[in-house]
């Protein structure tokens, strides 16, 4: 270094300048909201999902770590655009900085519509919703299977129903929870043991009506699976007539 270049008053090392940028930016951002296209997507096998979030002029690296991701009711794909809430972390080793993402919804749609409707296409695809599976209900059934909550309104006016159509008609009731934690899983278990008893002629699944939130645990796949290898019919009676 010539005696005329003026001697700097701290040389820093690769990784405290990164260290430093680090801090500002964690600090500058702990908390954020950013909007985007999601592209370049991967399922890591450990559940951890990496993509870039782009828009016409940029892009952001982006992880989501698999305890975050099992909360997302819908399938992540490139092309999808989305709303992201999470905080900008700099991975030290690479130099390089990223949106670890907390909470993820699509843009313009709710997250269980949009799970809702990936469902039903694919689904559909499979073939579960053609005609030709569709299973001819009884003109005069003389056991019908319900699957229902024992406390709800709907089992009452079910009942009902039943009796004042069909005489000396037998009803059996699978109690089950109809909504929160483990009830898709009870709905499945209700349809597999009603559809095994060889005297009933047709099933009803059914509840009251609700917010979507409410009756998710009939739109999950394992019911819509349980109702398509059903050897009996089965009547859905979920939701008022706006459900």
């Amino acid at each position: 270094m010539s005696d005329n270049t003026v001697k700097p008053d701290k040389i820093y090392t690769v990784s405290e300048i990164t260290r430093l940028i680090k801090l500002k930016l964690e600090g500058a951002f702990p908390v954020i909201w950013i909007e985007g296209e999601i592209s370049d997507f991967k399922r890591a096998h450990s559940g951890h999902l990496y993509f870039i979030l782009k828009d016409e002029m940029s892009q952001l690296r982006s992880v989501m770590f698999r305890s975050e991701a099992q909360r997302v009711p819908f399938e992540l794909e490139s092309g999808l655009q989305v709303v992201c809430r999470g905080r900008i972390n700099v991975y030290e080793p690479r130099g390089q900085y990223q949106l670890l993402i907390e909470v993820l919804e699509p843009k313009g749609k709710g997250a269980l519509q949009l799970a809702f409707e990936q469902l039903k296409e694919k689904l559909k695809k499979e073939g579960l919703f053609d005609p030709k599976f569709k299973k001819k209900l009884p003109l005069l059934p003389k056991k019908v299977g319900v699957v229902t909550s024992p406390k709800g309104a709907a089992i009452v006016d079910i009942s009902r129903t039943l009796e004042r159509r069909f005489a000396r008609l037998h009803i059996v009731i699978f109690p089950v929870k109809v909504q929160g934690e483990g009830a898709a899983d009870e709905i499945v278990e209700g349809i597999d043991y009603l559809s095994s008893l060889s005297d009933v002629d047709v099933i009803i699944v059914g509840r009251g009506g609700g917010s979507m939130e409410d009756l998710w645990a009939f739109n999950e796949e394992k019911v819509a699976r349980a109702i398509f290898r059903s050897p009996v019919p089965i009547i859905s009676a979920v939701g008022h007539e706006i459900d």
